[in-house]
């Protein structure tokens, strides 16, 4: 496989790196990419050195399947290019998420839709990704009528710099470079990405529309708040699920226990339910709190937590490129 990993400086892009060696994946060839500042430096992958090249470079080179940890602005721009050679492009900004001529994909609950002559697939939101891997199950047998949605979410998920100003301002520094408009440490923040009309964030309306079109349903209800917190990595979600008939908790609870890529941590007495701390560098998707709620005749309460950059990013981008993979072998 001729692969391209577009963004390999940045967090998710060094991520990607860390899972395609974690996960064995076939590599023949391989073209890391950045920005024009990283040209010529040089990257440590698998027992090899590999120099950064730039976009038209890795063009040149014909990748089967192109990995873009980039910019909205970037992945508009080169990934149409990539596609039109032939390449699949596997892309993780906002770029193509809501487009209709393009799938977004969690491979565990709608890889079913991926076909060979996909050139663009789109990543889904961090937040998201963790979401309906808990919540496609539900929808599948109960049918889910509305989403309350409250996350907290890891500084990881704003870049490196987003890192530096909370480890900054944990040794008492003051003159940091400020990714958000106040102070991180000890605080939370209920802001994640710009406000738009009505007072929603982009981070919220992610979490309702890209919700919406992987579980294929348009009826769903959903209304969200996003909340940065000081956590490196993992994101964590209060979830409220009005269902659409009446459930039983114990079989919520092993529909959930047989479900791929999640795993039920539920023992309060024993003090077990997720939590970031432990769910960082795993690809999991962590579940607990189950707990029926009281007010509504078909409602639960759920917590979910997973590590943003791993499932929430670059696990799910490599899962994808793993079932393209099998699809290119099948022609």
């Amino acid at each position: 496989m001729r692969l391209a990993v577009v963004g390999v400086t940045g967090l998710v892009g060094q991520e990607i790196l860390h899972v395609l060696e974690g996960r064995n994946f076939p590599v023949q060839r391989l073209y890391l990419v950045a920005s024009t500042g990283s040209s010529g430096q040089s990257i440590h992958w698998a027992g090899q050195e590999y120099s950064i090249m730039s976009l038209e470079e890795a063009l040149a080179e014909n990748p089967q399947i192109a990995l873009f940890a980039t910019s909205k602005e970037i992945s508009e721009m080169w990934a149409p290019r990539f596609a039109a050679i032939g390449t699949t492009v596997i892309d993780n900004s906002t770029a193509w998420r809501m487009h209709p001529a393009y799938k977004l994909i969690v491979p565990e609950v709608n890889g079913h839709l991926l076909q060979a002559s996909d050139r663009i697939i789109a990543n889904p939101n961090c937040s998201t990704i963790q979401l309906v891997m808990a919540l496609a199950p539900l929808h599948h047998h109960y049918g889910i009528h509305r989403l309350v949605i409250s996350t907290y979410q890891a500084v990881t998920g704003s870049g490196k710099q987003a890192v530096a100003q909370l480890m900054a301002e944990r040794q008492g520094a003051t003159d940091v470079p400020q990714v958000y408009p106040h102070a991180i440490d000890l605080n939370v923040i209920p802001r994640v990405d710009d406000f738009l009309d009505g007072g929603y964030t982009k981070e919220e309306m992610k979490l309702v529309n890209e919700t919406r079109k992987i579980l294929d349903d348009p009826s769903i209800q959903i209304t969200a708040t996003a909340v940065r917190v000081p956590v490196l990595g993992g994101h964590s979600m209060a979830v409220n699920v009005e269902l659409s008939r009446a459930f039983d908790l114990n079989e919520i609870t092993n529909l959930l226990h047989s479900t791929s890529g999640v795993v039920v941590q539920d023992d309060v007495l024993q003090h077990q339910y997720p939590m970031p701390l432990y769910a960082r560098r795993r690809d999991e998707v962590f579940v607990g709190r189950l707990r029926r709620d009281c007010t509504q005749p078909h409602a639960l309460n759920m917590w979910i937590v997973a590590d943003n950059l791993r499932k929430g990013a670059a696990t799910n981008a490599v899962q994808i490129a793993e079932a393209v993979q099998q699809l290119m072998n099948q022609r």
